[in-house]
């Protein structure tokens, strides 16, 4: 809906200043600022000049417009000269002025169409509003030019103070940011200063990182290579021993009393544990390298399980608690490294008798979906919450524990466990026992890439020493 407000015809210069009051005074009832109210007037002043000075004037017809976002519409018609064209220039500086503006009607009498959107509070203007508003704008002309100089003069002095408050704004932020600025540089230094220092501090801490990490290797390889050097350097004489002791024992052998027996058959059992433990310092040193790699082959789990009864009944006779090896619970055939489930198992037992006074040693097997899993429970010392994780460190023993052994047991048997695919985990209470589970599954994980081949898994496995009496040694005595 358009409501008409007033009609100026533009015959001669007044009607020009008459324009731009009216523009100027409607945009004021109509809510608008006084920067947008200056803005109006000066375009509508524009085209008004150029209508007036090229097609010997025009009529400007304005307008308040309330469909959907209210706005002040003026239009221009003129009639055309013949031969003339109005420059565009006044158009131009009203387009960057006002909201919008078109040209439309035919090529003799053009038609201009300016418009100016309006704040909300325009769309409230009443009937009587809209009726002051017609009688004071057709009140309006003439306008003098001397009023119309007036008037531009009260804006122009507006126009200057503005800018100059604008201008001293504007100086007093440029020394606030020049101020900022010398802060932030002054910041910028410190900080610079500080990140190169600890540039340098990170720089030496890496170089010193990387001092200590080819330390470490160097000790591990270093450590390594002596496991290696003094296990080999060690079986021959241990071997000897071993085999010494079964040809004073061999039963073709000069007789002995039984004090002599007694003592060699202690030296023998020496011996055995001696060479146990050159082996498994031999195999920790292989794993850590990534020279010890299982060879799975079908296993009877019920004979090795009765193997290990068998082997370690002495053992268990002269430590006091009963051992009790029950294998109805585990498959048949298990598919994995023999050798190295039979130390396994061995560790965990010999453990469980040293540091068991009394009560029993019971090793279980069961199967568990696909795979399996051999517990030892025994109902000795136990192990303190602290140390659970400790005993599988290297050489690692409990404190205020009075007993043999090296520290090596439980991490050689864990190496094997994880090397088979599987895993150790102990569970213990003080006074009350501790359960070592082992689990491994049923069929052996797929090779790894870069596992040893076979023949050099069978150069890394220890030779098969003879004893002095010719015959082969057993698993657990290589």
């Amino acid at each position: 809906m358009r409501d008409d407000l007033v009609r100026i015809e533009i015959s001669e210069a007044a009607g020009v200043f008459a324009v731009r009051q009216t523009g100027r005074q409607a945009a004021a009832a109509l809510h608008l600022t006084v920067h947008d109210q200056v803005r109006v007037a000066t375009a509508l002043s524009e085209i008004g000049r150029e209508l007036f000075s090229h097609s010997g004037g025009a009529t400007a017809a304005f307008m308040l417009d309330r469909d959907g976002e209210p706005a002040l519409v003026i239009e221009f018609d003129s009639k055309k000269r013949p031969g003339a064209e109005v420059p565009r220039e006044g158009i131009q500086a009203a387009t960057r002025l006002v909201d919008h503006v078109e040209e439309d009607g035919t090529g003799d009498r053009p038609l201009i169409r300016v418009r100016k959107n309006l704040p909300a509070a325009a769309a409230q203007v009443t009937a009587v509003e809209l009726a002051r508003l017609r009688t004071r704008l057709r009140g309006l002309y003439p306008v003098s030019a001397l009023e119309e100089l007036r008037t531009q003069n009260a804006e122009l002095i507006d126009a200057l103070e503005e800018a100059r408050r604008k201008r001293e704004e504007l100086r007093l932020l440029n020394a606030e940011l020049e101020e900022t600025n010398h802060g932030v540089m002054a910041l910028y230094t410190e900080l610079s200063d500080e990140l190169e220092k600890t540039n340098r501090g990170v720089v030496a801490l890496y170089a010193e990182l990387d001092e200590k990490t080819d330390q470490l290797r160097e000790a591990g390889e270093a450590k390594n290579r002596f496991w290696a050097s003094i296990s080999h350097e060690l079986r021959t004489p241990v071997n000897s021993i071993i085999g010494l002791a079964r040809l004073l024992l061999d039963p073709g052998a000069d007789p002995l009393h039984d004090e002599q027996r007694r003592q060699i058959s202690l030296i023998n059992d020496t011996g055995m544990t001696l060479l146990s433990l050159v082996n498994e310092l031999l195999d920790m040193a292989k794993a850590e390298r990534g020279h010890l790699e299982p060879q799975p082959a079908a296993a009877d789990t019920g004979a090795l399980m009765r193997q290990l009864s068998a082997l370690l009944a002495p053992m268990a006779k002269r430590s006091g608690p009963e051992l009790v090896v029950d294998a109805a619970g585990t498959p048949p055939v298990l598919v994995t490294d023999e050798v190295m489930l039979t130390r396994v198992l061995r560790n965990l037992l010999v453990n469980g008798l040293k540091f068991t006074d009394d009560g029993e040693v019971r090793l279980t097997a069961r199967s568990v979906g696909d795979r399996v899993e051999f517990t030892v429970r025994d109902t000795g010392r136990g192990i303190p919450p602290d140390d659970l994780e400790r005993v599988f460190e290297e050489f690692y023993q409990v404190p205020d524990v009075k007993t043999e052994g090296t520290g090596l047991g439980l991490p050689y048997a864990r190496h094997l466990a994880r090397l088979l695919g599987g895993d150790l985990t102990l569970d213990s209470a003080v006074g009350e026992g501790t359960t070592a589970t082992l689990w491994l599954p049923k069929r052996p994980p797929p090779p790894d890439e870069h596992a040893a081949t076979p023949d050099e898994h069978r150069k890394t496995r220890p030779p098969e020493n003879r004893g002095a009496t010719g015959g082969p040694q057993t698993r657990e005595e290589r």
